[in-house]
């Protein structure tokens, strides 16, 4: 699924991308963590949505990837969420078998359906269960790992890394997209409210992120310095390159449709005390009956940048 930082405001979170999210990190819901309060057969279609939102980003990445991955054998999706991202892949890599890999097997089946019909099942695989310690189901290893938005939710990253690491293949690449830049929605000034509220909501969502990470099972604190973090993992850092989801004004129905998803469940998250204004100024976006709002607006747009770090396994 994977988009959070991105932080990811997705389910895909994605993500797939999610997470979209890829929340951000919805986007993607490409996180094989336990999410076994949220109910991931119906977010399904909403988290698939939000990926391919994202697909023209995820297609520019592999494109990039293709330069110093070539005719790879085995490429492992790791948290895969519905597998819009796994199935890019398979067709970036018409040579390659895939394996998704996720901790949700609805969403596993959305993304076998989705291979039926591209046509790419013959070389497409899943498997279920929880990152890391699932890659070692695995029947053999990896020439290429992907891992969008899914390690931040892995409470030991650094070990996670590791174990990511010791699933390549000699001269195997790891791609791990974290950070970039919070997403934006609407001009600084919407008419409404206090101008800069994105930016105030942006803060808000650095503590939530936060608090999310410490309250993972076995959180180990780092400093997000992915390709020094890449290097512990015994790989040899390579490249690290943005990529820009840019969709302006007026949005299309599926990205005003991610905006409002993505603003109303950061809306779910906020926590008491927060600027009566703003919250106001939120409400009234977020009601569809308000003229004000992101279902009528003629300037709502998608801005969002996420960062894909790589490194190599040694022959």
């Amino acid at each position: 699924m994977a988009h959070d930082h991105d932080h990811d405001r997705h389910d895909h979170d994605r993500h797939d991308h999610d997470r979209h999210d890829h929340d951000r990190h919805e986007h993607d819901r490409h996180d094989g963590h336990d999410h076994t309060h949220l109910d991931w057969a119906a977010m399904a279609p909403r988290l698939e949505s939000q990926a391919e939102l994202f697909a023209s980003l995820y297609e520019r990445a592999m494109g990039w990837l293709a330069h110093e991955v070539t005719e790879p054998g085995l490429i492992v999706d790791a948290g895969s969420g519905p597998g819009v991202v796994s199935c890019l892949f398979a067709e970036t890599f018409p040579g390659a078998r895939i394996v998704a890999v996720d901790g949700s097997e609805p969403l596993l089946e959305r993304a076998r359906a989705r291979a039926e019909r591209l046509g790419v099942a013959d070389r497409f695989g899943t498997i279920a269960g929880e990152l890391p310690h699932v890659l070692d189901e695995l029947d053999y290893p990896a020439d290429l790992l992907w891992a969008s938005r899914s390690l931040h939710h892995l409470g030991d990253q650094r070990a996670a890394l590791a174990a990511f690491a010791a699933r390549l293949a000699p001269g195997g690449t790891l791609a791990l997209m974290e950070g970039g830049l919070p997403a934006r929605y609407l001009p600084r000034d919407i008419g409404i409210g206090r101008p800069g509220l994105q930016a105030r909501l942006d803060a808000l969502e650095a503590e939530w992120f936060t608090r999310m990470r410490t309250e993972l099972p076995g959180h180990v604190a780092e400093t997000e310095n992915w390709p020094a973090l890449l290097a512990s993992a015994g790989l040899k850092p390579g490249r690290t390159h943005t990529f820009l989801l840019d969709l302006p004004a007026p949005a299309s129905d599926r990205a005003r449709e991610y905006v409002v998803g993505s603003l109303s469940h950061l809306r779910e998250r906020i926590p008491e005390g927060f600027d009566a204004d703003d919250l106001a100024t939120l409400d009234r976006l977020l009601d569809p009956d308000d003229e004000a709002s992101l279902y009528r607006r003629p300037d709502v747009f998608v801005l969002e940048a996420h960062t894909v770090h790589t490194a190599v396994r040694a022959v």
